[in-house]
Formats: C-alpha cells, sequence, structure tokens
C-alpha cells in the first residue's frame, strides 16, 4: 500500500487537525466518501440543495481545511462540494494518479457522477486549478464556469523556484517560513498558518515533480466563461504571462493581478463571486 506519509504517527497528527478544521466549518454541512476508480475520494457538502453547484479544489500539500472560510460564503449562493485531491494529506485514498494522460480528469468524472452532477462550475488553486483545467479541457459541457486561483499547467513553472524550495526545506523550521512568508508576498500571512504548514510538512511526503503544460489544442477546448486571478509576486509562476496566454486562446476570458499578491492570494471570494454573478453566467 503506498505511504504518502513519512509515520503512522505523523499521519495521525495530519488527520486530527484535519478533523478539528472539519469540526469548526462555519456553517452547516455534511461529509462523504464516494468511490472513483483512482480510489476513495472525500467530499465536504454545504449549502442548500437545491442551488447551483460549485466544485472547490485546493492544491498540492493541503486539504479542504483551506477552503472552510471561502466555503461559508460560497454556501450563501451555491451548493457547495469541496474535494480532496488523491493522494494529497486529505482524506482521499493514498494513490497518486499520474499527471500525464486522463487520470485526473477521469477521477474528477467520476467525483461528477457520483455526487449526480450534471454540470457545475469549478474554483481551483495551485495544482487544484491544473485539475479544474484538466477536467474543463476533457469535459467542457459539464463546466458552466472555471476561476482559476494561480493555476498550474498553462505556463512552465519559475525554474527558481524548485531551487529556493529544496533550499528552504534544507534549512529546516528556519527555511520553511521563509519559504511561506514568500508564498504570501507582500500580504500577511494569516495567523496559524506557518505553525499549520510546518506540521503538515514535517510529516507528509510531498509529491516531486511539475504539472504537464498544456498545449493550446487542449486549452481551446475551454468554451465555458474563465475567470483567473493571481498575485503579481507570485515566487512560482508568472500570473502575467498566463493572462496572456489565455487570452490569446479563449473565447471568454478574463483576469485579475493582484498587486503585491503571492502565490497564496487572499481575498479570491469576493471577485470569483462577481464573476459567477455575471447575468450572461447564471444557470
Amino acid at each position: 500500500m503506498q505511504t504518502i506519509y513519512k509515520s503512522e504517527a505523523g499521519a495521525a497528527e495530519v488527520m486530527s487537525f484535519y478533523e478539528g478544521a472539519i469540526a469548526a466549518w462555519p456553517v452547516p454541512y455534511q461529509t462523504m466518501t464516494v468511490p472513483t476508480r483512482h480510489g476513495e475520494t472525500f467530499v465536504i457538502a454545504c449549502g442548500e440543495t437545491t442551488a447551483p453547484p460549485l466544485l472547490l479544489i485546493h492544491g498540492a500539500g493541503s486539504n479542504s481545511a483551506i477552503w472552510a472560510g471561502d466555503a461559508g460564503e460560497y454556501s450563501r449562493c451555491f451548493r457547495v462540494y469541496v474535494v480532496d485531491l488523491p493522494g494529497e494529506p486529505g482524506k482521499s485514498a493514498a494513490n497518486r494518479p499520474s499527471w500525464e494522460g486522463p487520470a485526473f480528469a477521469d477521477w474528477l468524472s467520476d467525483v461528477f457522477d457520483q455526487l449526480a452532477l450534471e454540470k457545475a462550475a469549478l474554483v481551483g488553486i495551485s495544482q487544484g486549478g491544473w485539475t479544474a483545467l484538466k477536467f474543463a479541457a476533457a469535459y467542457p459541457d459539464q463546466v458552466t464556469e472555471l476561476a482559476l486561483i494561480c493555476p498550474g499547467g498553462v505556463v512552465a513553472d519559475r525554474p527558481s523556484f524548485l531551487l529556493t524550495a529544496i533550499l528552504s526545506m534544507a534549512l529546516g523550521k528556519w527555511g520553511l517560513r521563509r519559504m511561506i512568508r514568500k508564498l504570501y508576498a507582500d500580504q500577511l500571512v494569516p495567523d496559524g498558518v506557518e505553525e499549520i504548514t510546518l506540521m503538515v510538512s514535517s510529516h507528509f511526503k510531498a509529491r516531486i515533480g511539475v504539472v504537464p503544460v498544456f498545449t493550446d489544442e487542449e486549452l481551446r477546448r475551454l468554451s465555458m466563461p474563465v475567470f483567473l486571478i493571481g498575485g503579481d509576486q507570485d515566487i512560482i509562476r508568472d500570473n502575467q504571462q498566463i493572462a496572456a496566454r489565455l487570452e490569446g486562446l479563449l473565447p471568454d476570458f478574463r483576469a485579475q493581478i493582484v498587486p503585491g499578491g503571492g502565490h497564496a492570494l487572499m481575498y479570491t471570494v469576493e471577485p470569483i463571486q462577481s464573476f459567477l454573478a455575471q447575468p450572461e453566467h447564471v444557470m
């Protein structure tokens, strides 16, 4: 059996934190575990069951706890499904599907089927943005709107980031704290984020590698409205370049580049809500 943690005790500590975060969810919620061809997938659901569906997909090295505050806001207008990526420190299967080929699109298609969703809006951050793009390119008719926060796969990651990450890890907790602050750029690091990130990093075996960059052909399949929000100080990827590439390929695209914003971008709910609420996008 594949293990994604350095020890059983470490896995238990991460899950204990996660359980506490779920218990403190700001609005009434339900949890479920659904089967997929790439292993069981954990989902947190909140909001009125009759509201339009919205899926939130977290990034690498994290889990659905990062969406707790945002999900509460989104649930005022949507039936929100917060999905744990497989192979990350959440409650989905430890299996790590290949980034090459259709695996991640097929995984999310299975999640849609299990949740009985014909169509939904998607919001993804970083690797979750890549996953949302992967699904939307494969199944464009099932995505009503697509909102991307500093997504992977549109342009190559900055070569300097991998070196920075390796050096930071070699410098222990001091280096990781420095990396966390760089991820937030000019925005304040929220209380508790450093401690939580250090705890997860000390127990979790991060997936090594870089997600593939999408071809023009793949991106041109995105027929739905697409919104990008990213920081101009993102140390992982250049959001201006992402915006320029998508602008040249997509029929309905808009972007917001946040001055002083980093990769871990704050205050994204309001602009994404505004995008989703535009009259031409209402289901």
